[in-house]
């Protein structure tokens, strides 16, 4: 089989545990894409985050981006997809999450909305350093949220909730489920991520494909955790992450290294080149 793209996951796959791309990576990511096959990157991170490390890699394919929620080429002059949350349901999350006492943040193609000071927000001003200055994520702590939707109107395509108490979390998972509109998932053990129903990486590629006239059985999918199942189960050759989680590996067809092993580079050289 001839595989003609990689989505490739960033947090747990891609980047090791310092958020770094290993040496290995990069080559075989350049190997491959030297060779002709699509490389890209299908993260739940916000868009310029995602194209950051994209021109680490010096790839020009799109990006799926928030879960697959905004899947755009680099420059966002051409929108693949895009499927935001409504404001009615975004203010039921909020209002839920604020009732349950939960951290959150969400954002849009390139604004980060957090409600307090955390470590997620301190590790995107640390990235913006690193980001062309006309192209860094705007950060802003907001004390209303529905007041910025309904002045702002913004278009959320991800909500993130985070919190170490895993009781208070499923019970939020839960009851957020229950809200019309939404799509559930998770991407960490702490965390819970919202997004306009029918939304995943699985759809995100599926348009993907549609747009580049790639059947799906010539796709290869690398990922690690509970939202990168949806593209691991549309992708010709699942490959799941040597330190994913157990569900994930149990669907996927193969099992690479770890992270810090370079597991990425370890795949693309065993079963694509």
């Amino acid at each position: 089989m001839k595989y003609k793209l990689i989505a490739i996951d960033m947090d747990g796959t891609l980047l090791n545990s310092k958020n770094e791309i290993s040496k290995k990576n990069k080559e075989a990511i350049k190997k491959v894409t030297d060779k002709g096959v699509k490389v890209v990157l299908s993260t739940g991170r916000i868009f310029p985050s995602a194209l950051h490390y994209a021109k680490s890699l010096e790839i020009e394919t799109p990006i799926i981006s928030c879960n697959g929620a905004y899947v755009a080429e680099h420059g966002k002059l051409n929108i693949i997809y895009e499927k935001p949350i409504s404001v009615e349901a975004s203010k039921e999350v909020i209002n839920l999450a604020e009732k349950k006492g939960i951290y959150y943040h969400f954002y849009d193609d390139t604004t980060f909305f957090a409600r307090r000071f955390s470590e997620t927000v301190n590790n995107y001003y640390k990235l913006n350093e690193k980001i062309d200055e006309k192209e860094r994520i705007d950060i802003r702590i907001i004390d209303n949220p529905i007041e910025i939707l309904d002045d702002e109107k913004p278009l959320v395509y991800k909500f993130v909730f985070v919190e170490d108490d895993r009781e208070k979390l499923l019970e939020f998972r839960k009851e957020a489920a229950k809200i019309d509109g939404i799509e559930v998932a998770s991407s960490w053990w702490n965390n819970v991520e919202i997004m306009n129903k029918g939304v995943s990486k699985g759809r995100a590629l599926i348009e993907l494909c549609n747009v580049l006239n790639i059947d799906r059985s010539e796709v290869v999918a690398i990922g690690d955790n509970e939202n990168d199942i949806p593209m691991l189960k549309i992708a010709g050759l699942s490959i799941a992450m040597g330190n994913g989680e157990e569900e994930v590996k149990k669907i996927a067809n193969v099992v690479t290294k770890t992270n810090d092993e370079s597991g990425v580079g370890e795949a693309i050289e065993k079963f694509v080149l």
